[in-house]
């Protein structure tokens, strides 16, 4: 049996199929994995996130600690409560974990990890806060719920006392509050809107039922996943790892080389493989039958390259695909799907965005 979230009972008193992720118990799905996409792209849809590691940095150097830490530039961050994507690099650009950084004050940041990568994260993150005098803290005392969807914010603000609804409504794209014992942050994993919300442990229970009775359904991980790559949305280990630097991976947009006094770990092997070049990051379109899977062998005009994530689109009714294939770029491409070639096109990700279709399908 692997770890467990506050929430593991009521998943499995709501009848789902709880399998491994990253060692812990999670739910794959309530009954239908594409209902559960739909309910997000159409209304609204709440995740157990409580399994991602939830930190918490102080002290005096702690924007300069996290300024050599991370890709992204912290120093864009200047309003309590604005979040920041970036990846975390290793000295020769390998992507460690992506993460988002929230800032707090200037003394005070936290940030969001991966679940699969917490420990690695964490044993990282401390030895290198250490020469910053930067205090660490895991938040095990805390759970994590993730209501994404059209409807999510109003369901979601629903549950608030009349006089904080507003505060929550009124939130701005990427960035987080503190509501009484709730911090809540309007980002997502999903591309439609709606809160992420880290909350006490033993209230996880109680806010998870109240959401479901106002109307937001239980989603679970084959619905995320779905749901993330039609938005175009790298999940770490298929997508990006440490083998693998930002730039071929489409995060180059998360790399802050400016100002170029800034020297973050990693800043010199992606200097060096800017000037070499890389291998591009795509969306494919299977354009005949069949589906799109990881590990793929993807046939260009410039050689091999590879399906990082795939699966079938819900929402288009058909199969997509993120994929690092060598230049030059070419429209039409063939993939291996066991043995045989098949046709794909190149399309610019992500695929579908708050509910509406973004290429022609």
């Amino acid at each position: 049996m692997g770890l467990e979230t506050p929430l593991h009972d009521s998943h499995v008193r709501l009848g789902a199929k709880m399998v491994d992720f990253g060692g812990w118990d999670m739910p794959l799905h309530y009954g239908s994995q594409l209902e559960e996409h739909h309910a997000v792209r159409r209304d609204a849809g709440m995740f157990d996130v409580s399994h991602m590691g939830v930190v918490d940095l102080t002290g005096g150097r702690v924007r300069e600690f996290l300024q050599r830490l991370l890709a992204n530039d912290v120093g864009r961050l200047k309003i309590p409560g604005k979040a920041l994507y970036s990846c975390m690099l290793l000295p020769d650009g390998g992507v460690i974990d992506d993460l988002i950084v929230y800032y707090l004050s200037q003394t005070s940041y936290r940030l969001v990890v991966n679940a699969g990568t917490r420990d690695k994260d964490l044993a990282w993150i401390r030895r290198h806060a250490a020469d910053f005098d930067v205090d660490v803290r895991e938040r095990r005392d805390a759970a994590m719920i993730a209501i994404q969807g059209p409807n999510a914010r109003a369901l979601t603000a629903s549950l608030l006392d009349p006089a904080r609804r507003s505060s929550a409504l009124e939130l701005p794209p990427f960035r987080g509050l503190e509501l009484d014992s709730w911090f809540i942050a309007r980002t997502g994993y999903t591309g439609e809107d709606g809160f992420e919300i880290v909350l006490p442990a033993e209230a996880a229970v109680a806010t998870w039922n109240a959401l479901h009775a106002a109307g937001v359904r239980p989603a679970g991980l084959g619905a995320r996943d779905t749901l993330r790559l039609e938005a175009g949305m790298n999940l770490y280990g298929n997508d990006m790892d440490e083998k693998h630097h930002p730039l071929e991976s489409g995060l180059g947009w998360t790399v802050a080389f400016d100002p170029q006094e800034r020297d973050f770990i990693g800043r010199e092997a992606l200097e060096s493989a800017r000037r070499a070049g890389c291998l591009e990051f795509v969306g494919l379109l299977l354009e005949d039958r069949g589906v799109l899977r990881s590990h793929q062998k993807v046939v260009t005009a410039g050689g091999l390259g590879e399906v990082t994530s795939g699966s079938f689109s819900p929402t288009l009714n058909r199969s997509i695909a993120l994929a690092r294939i060598p230049p030059p770029v070419s429209l039409d491409v063939q993939v291996d799907i066991r043995g045989k070639l098949h046709r794909a096109s190149v399309v610019k990700p992500p695929f579908v965005r708050q509910g509406k279709a973004l290429i022609s399908v």
